[in-house]
């Protein structure tokens, strides 16, 4: 009799696991991609972590932060930031939630549209005063 409840209970589990499959993939879409990434270049230091990756519809939400012990962090980035998908479509940020241009520290939100269709991998591209290639931090999707 206890083999029985044993044998049962493993196929009601196995089928739960079959059964819910698609919603974790579904929602694993949703998930951050990448964790942090960072780039230093000239005494200054970018790091950008893919915040909010979501569905069409709705925003991608990039956290950025510039540290330096010797430059002026005047970057306008909701300027000198561009989103570019593997299909070759370029987005400028819908805007900048943070700190203002200045000082030795900053941090702040990068928001864009969520490009339609949903392309397979991004590259954003952070364009310094002063340096002379963007900085390049990429996701695949």
């Amino acid at each position: 009799m206890g083999q029985r409840w044993l044998l049962a209970g493993s196929m009601a589990c196995a089928g739960l696991g079959l059964a819910t499959s698609p919603w974790v993939a579904l929602a694993q879409t949703s998930l951050e991609p990448a964790a942090t990434q960072s780039s230093s270049e000239q005494g200054v230091t970018l790091k950008v972590t893919a915040k909010s990756m979501g569905l069409v519809g709705s925003r991608w939400e990039f956290a950025v932060v510039l540290d330096t012990h010797s430059a002026d962090l005047s970057d306008d980035l909701s300027q000198s930031a561009t989103l570019t998908t593997d299909d070759g479509r370029t987005f400028k940020p819908t805007g900048w939630l943070g700190a203002p241009p200045g000082g030795h520290h900053r941090e702040g939100v990068l928001a864009f549209e969520v490009p339609a269709p949903r392309p397979g991998a991004i590259e954003l591209r952070i364009d310094r005063p002063g340096e002379s290639a963007p900085r390049i931090f990429r996701w695949q999707l």
